[in-house]
């Protein structure tokens, strides 16, 4: 499949089999992401995999934040949990901050989305499902998911990633604004 071909497919899965992803695949899609370009090699990622008991701590963290962020929603805090409860496996990656260098920082932040989309389009090619999650039970943006993986000070979290098998495919064609309508030809 073309590089093409793999993002015009890309789909974010949030649906999975209870077959669990193999600790090799989860290796393939840590190599690919080191690929990723990133300013003066610095190679500001970091991978926190969880699995197995880790998860279900995971979902004791996503719990608290939930019921404290939609304590009237507890029909979407139990959606939430379930989303979790289904997942075999989560990457939580973080970035790494360059104390008083905001442009490095920045850099290394766009440097951990590429090396996402990277881990994206290798799960495609693996036949793993993927979704990129950072709001909601992502908790990108809550310091309990850091503290929770143990997180040095300087790394910021940028995205928990969520892989397992399909429990469906997704065939119709995405729906995309035409790119001439968001260029601006100089």
């Amino acid at each position: 499949m073309s590089v093409i071909e793999a993002l015009k497919r890309r789909r974010a899965i949030r649906n999975y089999t209870d077959k669990p992803v193999e600790k090799e695949k989860i290796e393939q899609l840590l190599k690919v992401a080191t690929y990723a370009p990133n300013d003066r090699l610095r190679e500001p990622w970091h991978f926190y995999v969880l699995q197995g008991e880790s998860l279900k701590r995971y979902e004791e963290v996503a719990k608290g934040y939930l019921l404290e962020r939609f304590p009237t929603k507890p029909n979407l805090v139990e959606s939430s949990l379930k989303v979790i409860q289904t997942t075999p496996a989560v990457i939580v990656v973080t970035a790494d901050q360059v104390e008083g260098d905001e442009d490095a920082t920045k850099d290394n932040i766009f440097a951990v989305c590429s090396a996402i989309m990277s881990m994206w389009l290798a799960a495609e090619e693996l036949g793993l499902g993927f979704v990129w999650r950072t709001r909601g039970v992502g908790l990108v943006h809550d310091q309990r998911l850091h503290d929770f993986i143990g997180a040095p000070s300087h790394q910021q979290v940028v995205g928990t990633i969520f892989i397992g098998y399909p429990a469906e495919n997704p065939t119709e064609e995405k729906k995309r604004t035409d790119y001439n309508e968001k260029t601006t030809w100089l």
